[in-house]
């Protein structure tokens, strides 16, 4: 026989005597109001509001949990938007004790700590409705048990920039999605998220503004206001409305819920707002979760919380009816927002041209400005007859780089189509790690790398602990080897010879700078490094940056000074010091492909200045200047251009014979000092990689148009795994690879090589799970 309500309210008030605390009377309330709902023949739930609970109230609570199963108690709702830090695990046993009776979670607002929100998506919970409205998860990964939640809100959720691509598989009853006001920007990594929802009826993903330009947000109370979402503009609407996307009553999404989301997010229809897609994504000092800020974005954050929570009051959690029936049933409530199918999500036309018109603006659909694409067949015709109206040319009719009559050109276009269709591209970790050097496995902490300019299996990393290791990338041996023998420490300089490719420079932060050659560097530490072939050069201090010259005579140095060396490589002699040649300390020196006596400075003064040694340095070429401190510089594989990364994602492309601006890269800032920004060239110069050590995300932009190809997200598989991005270098060998030298934001582990092939699909790939390391950030070098 079920316990009744009065009863299990006595095993309430026996507990509180025996833990030797007072009743809670708003404990006592929930009882009260449970039992009149039974008597009028209601759903007897009870309700349980943490805000009104202190820490001495959970153990009696605790107790009746152990009789609420067999208990007429239907189902227990638990709410709280407490601005008090109570006990998260109190609050999450409390949660898990009412097992199968638990209906709704209701934790808008509230304050729990880091820990809590962490432990409540990797233990999960067993409730129907789940409200995480303005919580902190700046990284979406619900891994544990969610099998019985069928409604998700996670509306004015400021921090959350991304999804993990199994984030949902544990939600298979989910119906109902809400991310109104979010900063999820990347459509890839989205769309292939959401395609695990194959029960989802109604999803709410948009970013809320006015109809003002300034996004300001008031509107007078009762009235009506134009909202404009990411999808456009949609019609005035009561305040009390708040429209969706309605993607169906009975939708299959087994067989078609990819093409459904793609049509949602379709280029022709609809298109993310310039904010919200090229968003840049938080970083915080944990992975998942981001208490750094807690800050709102909208005005009327008030409004949409009764119109966000009337939302949830709306699923019959009894009987379970389809979202849409409700909306015929209650008009005034969804009325307008988006009919009742995916096929009648249609903006007007003035929308869908706008729309169309701002995503030309920022990205590339089609490489090389195609406005449509084409059959291969047809362009390999024109091809074959030397068919040239499809010349694309600029503004100032001169033809574009690349040539279109080079083979090659379609090959590069072919493969850039290829690699937007990916969510994922496959990423593959350089497993050196677990190498025997003689003295037991050893695993090294990578902190520069350089691939090898004429042999395409060799790459070379110097590590914090001042070790140099050559190894043959594509069979992940180790080619060479030289232990620090305590002459170094961190090297961060790395520099390959051309003309003489067995040889290398490498520079340390300690200022030791020395010259070696590979064929005299042993496999292991079972072969003793007796120094041969090995040339030291005097120090220079605080090093970050070791460049050689064109013909492998010359090398200059900089680091923390505003002077820069210059080594005669023939005599390993330092030859001179140029001094204050800026007004703060040169990150980087880069000389030119082609010409040897050409070079590059880039210093935190702002400034990027472009020197001559046939003018015995003096005075610049010229001087340009960035908006922020530089991190990089590095010239276009053909010397036409120079890039410049300065920090905080500030990227330009410049022309190298004077300096002019050629192109601005149009990639967001995240207002931190600290967000030290490198990017380098892919492809040749058809594409420029970068990315900064405060984001786990690296942009893969056009070179001649500055449109956005690709977004790489770096996600380390496990708790505390977020990565961002140390360093990174394109492939010279292969299109579109590259390697990433990756960092984790959990304290002290280590850094990693991870070789991304934006040619290759994770989802078909065995190499896209990578072990788990990290280290924290150091900003210089390149």
């Amino acid at each position: 026989m079920a316990i009744d309500v009065s009863t299990l309210q006595n095993i309430y008030v026996d507990s509180c005597e025996r833990h030797g605390v007072l009743p809670n009377a708003a404990v006592l309330s929930g009882f009260f109001k449970a039992e009149v709902k039974k008597s009028f023949k209601e759903l007897c739930n009870l309700e349980i509001f943490l805000d009104q609970l202190n820490d001495i109230d959970f153990p009696p609570l605790l107790d009746v949990c152990l009789s609420i199963d067999t208990s007429e108690i239907e189902a227990v709702d638990i709410h709280d938007g407490s601005s008090r830090v109570l006990n998260g695990d109190y609050a999450l046993s409390l949660m898990r004790a009412f097992n199968q009776k638990l209906r709704v979670v209701d934790l808008q607002d509230s304050l729990y700590g880091k820990d809590f929100l962490r432990e409540l998506s990797q233990g999960g919970l067993t409730c129907q409705v789940l409200n995480l409205r303005s919580s902190r998860f700046r990284k979406l990964n619900m891994a544990g048990e969610f099998m019985r939640i069928h409604t998700l809100n996670l509306d004015f959720n400021t921090s959350l920039t991304s999804f993990r691509e199994d984030c949902f598989t544990c939600m298979p009853n989910l119906s109902y999605l809400s991310m109104c006001a979010t900063r999820v920007a990347n459509l890839w990594t989205t769309i292939a998220a959401l395609t695990k929802l194959s029960s989802l009826v109604e999803l709410r993903f948009q970013k809320w503004l006015c109809c003002n330009e300034t996004g300001s947000s008031s509107a007078p109370c009762g009235g009506k206001s134009d909202y404009q979402c990411e999808y456009g503009q949609i019609r005035s609407c009561s305040n009390n409305e708040a429209p969706s996307i309605v993607l169906g009553e009975q939708t299959d999404f087994n067989s078609g819920t990819e093409e459904t989301l793609r049509n949602m997010f379709s280029f022709n229809d609809v298109t993310m707002n310039q904010e919200v897609q090229s968003m840049m994504e938080d970083s915080s000092d944990d992975g998942e979760v981001d208490f750094s800020t807690h800050w709102q974005e909208f005005d009327y954050m008030d409004s949409l919380s009764n119109e966000s929570s009337g939302w949830n009051r709306q699923v019959n959690l009894q009987d379970e009816v389809p979202f849409i029936t409700m909306c015929n049933r209650n008009e005034e409530s969804l009325a307008g927002a988006f009919t009742r199918h995916m096929t009648d999500v249609a903006l007007k036309k003035i929308d869908r041209e706008r729309a169309a018109v701002t995503y030309s603006q920022y990205f590339e659909y089609l490489p090389y400005k195609r406005k449509y694409k084409e059959s291969v067949v047809r362009i390999l015709n024109r091809r074959e007859i030397k068919e040239n109206r499809t010349f694309f040319q600029t503004k100032k009719n001169k033809r574009s780089y690349p040539s279109k009559n080079s083979q090659y050109f379609y090959t590069r276009s072919f493969c850039a189509a290829k690699v937007g269709s990916s969510a994922w591209p496959s990423l593959h970790p350089l497993s050196v790690s677990g190498c025997d050097l003689g003295g037991g496995r050893r695993s090294f902490r990578p902190r520069q790398f350089e691939y090898h300019p004429s042999i395409s299996s060799l790459l070379v990393f110097g590590t914090l602990d001042g070790e140099v290791v050559v190894v043959n990338h594509e069979n992940e041996k180790i080619v060479s080897y030289v232990p620090s023998l305590g002459a170094m420490n961190s090297v961060l300089g790395l520099c390959w010879l051309k003309r003489y490719p067995s040889k290398l420079i490498a520079g340390s932060d300690n200022g030791s700078l020395k010259l070696y050659d590979v064929e005299h560097m042993p496999p292991t530490l079972t072969g003793i490094y007796s120094g041969a072939g090995s040339v030291t050069f005097d120090d220079f201090d605080q090093l970050t940056s070791v460049h050689v010259n064109a013909t492998d005579e010359l090398f200059l140095a900089s680091g923390y000074s505003k002077n820069v060396a210059l080594y005669d490589i023939n005599s390993g002699r330092r030859i001179q010091m140029f001094t204050d040649m800026h007004r703060e300390h040169i990150n980087v020196v880069k000389f030119s492909n082609h010409s040897p006596s050409i070079f590059a400075t880039s210093s935190f003064d702002h400034d990027v200045k472009l020197w001559d040694l046939r003018q015995k340095p003096m005075q610049p070429c010229y001087t340009t200047s960035s908006s922020n401190g530089n991190v990089m510089v590095c010239f276009s594989p053909d010397d036409h251009y120079l890039l410049v990364s300065a920090v905080d994602n500030e990227v330009r492309q410049l022309l190298a014979v004077d300096g002019r601006p050629h192109l601005n890269f149009e990639i967001s800032s995240t207002a931190s000092s600290q967000n030290y920004t490198r990017s380098y060239y892919m492809n040749g110069r058809d594409y420029i990689i970068s990315g900064s050590c405060d984001e786990h995300v690296v942009r893969v932009c056009c070179a001649q148009t500055g449109r956005r190809l690709k977004d790489i997200s770096l996600e380390g598989r496990g708790l505390g795994t977020s990565m961002y991005v140390q360093s990174l270098r394109g492939d010279p060998f292969r299109d579109f690879n590259l390697s990433i030298l990756a960092a984790y934001m959990r304290p002290n582990s280590k850094y990693e090589i991870v070789k991304v092939n934006l040619l290759a699909s994770c989802d078909r790939s065995k190499e896209c799970s990578y072990s788990q390391h990290s280290q924290s950030s150091n900003g210089m070098g390149g």
